[in-house]
């Protein structure tokens, strides 16, 4: 089963979610790039997000839906959201892309909650993919 596949089993609201984040942390942080103010933090935003897709990806390969696909969020997006919360303090950043920041932080920040969250709940035992997403699960037509 692929990824795409097991988040297709999830509730709407984590697919909705995960279109959420996809907007925040990839498309949105293009749109830095435009001003040479916020181009470091569109390459930081990007960077962190694409080092977290696959890291996500490559856990998910090794253990399936499970709790832990967090990790890799909050060892990269961590340091990402400190920078970019020290680049809307910027007295030279201009007003756009201080909001477009905004909104990007508050999008990862969302994130890392739900991501402490559930890489808690694994640390405390819940370690189980859920049903039908573990490591060679075929998708059953």
């Amino acid at each position: 089963m692929t990824f795409n596949e097991a988040v297709a089993l999830q509730p709407a609201w984590v697919q909705i979610w995960l279109n959420i984040l996809l907007f925040g942390v990839f498309l949105l942080p293009l749109s830095f790039l435009f001003w040479r103010q916020s181009r470091l933090a569109g390459i930081v935003t990007l960077a962190a997000a694409a080092l977290g897709a696959g890291g996500v990806f490559w856990l998910y390969a090794q253990l399936g839906y499970v709790r832990l696909l967090g990790l890799p969020h909050i060892l990269l997006w961590t340091p990402a959201a400190i920078y970019l919360w020290s680049q809307i303090r910027r007295a030279d950043m201009p007003a756009w892309p201080r909001r477009l920041i905004s909104i990007s932080l508050v999008v990862i920040v969302i994130s890392l909650a739900f991501d402490v969250a559930d890489v808690a709940r694994w640390l405390l035992g819940e370690r189980e993919a859920l049903p039908g997403t573990g490591p060679g699960s075929a998708v059953t037509e």
